[in-house]
């Protein structure tokens, strides 16, 4: 089974790019982050005729998450981080699909920092850790993934002196990942690709992306029952380089779940 994520920074302007990816790679499991549109402006019609069915959360012009299936329909399970009724931003999706909990999510950016931004961030962050850890407790097979907006470390950054600043790279930011990954979590990237300079997304400016200056802050996370069934991951590296783009490559692995141990 391959599972991919991909933010696609607004799915109206970059659907075209989306179709093309989708119809060239074919991942079993989509989710994507950033949609940029309210729930009635989904493009459920393209997508279906991609071959995909769709749940998604949106939310006008900003944020807004879907998990894409090509076989089975996803089953919703959650809409929403749990831990904060009032949050209305639109960050958070969990469906079941073949037997698997699949858990989209995009982490606010925190910029800038500090600031009232950044204190929403780690808010969220001590959510989501609180909620993973019930994910983790439960057993089941869990794939926790989406733009974390976290570099994790100083080789998931190009130039780690220049983010000492950063909301995706303070302290307080990589501490709360690694308080996360601490629960038992497998980081599928890093996990088959140790010691690799390898990146998700490159900034539109300055010709990021043809200096390679780039950042790993999309991550696929699996949980003990299902991280012995991990069998490659990578990055579509080449979809950033084409034209009207996302700033970030869609990210996926590949498992078999035929595969216990």
């Amino acid at each position: 089974m391959r599972i991919a994520t991909f933010n696609v920074n607004g799915i109206s302007s970059r659907l075209p790019a989306l179709l093309e990816w989708l119809e060239e790679k074919q991942p079993d499991v989509a989710c994507l982050q950033e949609l940029k549109a309210p729930q009635e402006k989904f493009p459920e019609d393209a997508i279906k005729a991609a071959g995909y069915q769709a749940i998604w959360h949106g939310q006008k012009s900003w944020n807004g998450v879907a998990i894409l299936t090509r076989g089975a329909a996803p089953i919703e399970v959650g809409r929403g981080l749990p831990g904060d009724e009032d949050d209305l931003q639109s960050r958070y999706l969990e469906a079941a699909i073949d037997g698997l909990l699949i858990c989209c999510l995009y982490l606010p950016n925190g910029n800038p920092a500090p600031g009232p931004k950044f204190d929403y961030k780690l808010a969220w962050f001590e959510r989501l850790i609180v909620h993973a850890a019930k994910l983790i407790d439960s057993g089941a097979p869990v794939v926790l993934c989406g733009d974390f907006n976290v570099m994790p470390t100083e080789l998931d950054v190009y130039k780690p002196e220049r983010w000492v600043d950063d909301a995706l790279f303070r302290p307080e930011t990589r501490a709360a990942f690694q308080r996360l990954m601490a629960q038992g979590w497998c980081d599928a990237l890093r996990t088959m690709h140790p010691g690799e300079k390898i990146y998700t997304f490159w900034d539109y400016f300055r010709n990021a992306y043809g200096r390679d200056a780039g950042l790993r802050i999309d991550h696929l996370l699996l949980s003990p029952a299902l991280a012995p069934t991990l069998k490659a991951a990578g990055v579509d590296r080449d979809v950033r380089g084409r034209e009207k783009p996302s700033d970030h490559a869609p990210t996926w692995i590949e498992l078999d779940l035929g595969r216990t141990g």
